[in-house]
């Protein structure tokens, strides 16, 4: 199955075709919508409760750099990313979720991709995030789409990690990609 996008960094639909097509909304986030964010992730991370890494705050402060993505008034999707304050060429993607049930089809590349088209409209060339080394699947869907891994202080399984990166015992993969050096998707 595959994504077909008709929007903007500003909002618009998304299309799912397969066996049966559905249209996704995305928007800007706003505030009210943390509650939402924080009630999904315990599920959509099979029970890890990650929920203290999505603070109000970043909602609060960065909605306007953040995205849902919504079917039925129902949350699909999110990311939550904001230009860095320090080095004036860089933005950070801090979190992004994809419903279960609706992965595999697109929705986080497309997520990523409109925030890229963000990050050339104001500037910002260089993109970082990271993860836990134990999220196989999130090392590779950034190796996929064109991040490198950083490299750290530490190895896990062939993965350079950064040790005690938000506190004692919290390895992380740290991610960048360059703009500058990687096309813009063709249209279509």
């Amino acid at each position: 199955m595959s994504v077909l996008a008709r929007t903007t960094a500003t909002g618009g639909t998304i299309e799912k075709r397969g066996a049966m097509v559905e249209k996704y909304t995305i928007r800007a986030a706003k505030p009210e919508d943390h509650s939402k964010i924080i009630r999904v992730m315990p599920d959509w991370w099979g029970g890890r409760d990650l929920t203290p890494m999505v603070p109000k705050l970043f909602l609060v402060h960065f909605h306007t750099s953040s995205t849902v993505v919504e079917l039925e008034n129902e949350l699909i999707a999110f990311l939550i990313a904001f230009d860095s304050q320090s080095y004036s060429n860089e933005a950070y993607i801090h979190f992004v979720g994809v419903h279960p049930d609706h992965r595999g089809v697109g929705i986080g590349r497309h997520l990523y991709e409109l925030f890229f088209e963000r990050c050339r409209t104001v500037h910002r060339t260089i993109v970082r995030c990271c993860t836990s080394p134990v999220n196989r699947a999130s090392i590779a869907f950034h190796k996929r789409i064109g991040f490198s891994l950083e490299q750290g202080d530490g190895e896990i399984d062939g993965i350079p990690i950064i040790n005690n990166y938000n506190r004692p015992r919290d390895p992380k993969v740290r991610f960048r990609i360059d703009l500058e050096t990687r096309p813009a998707p063709a249209e279509g």
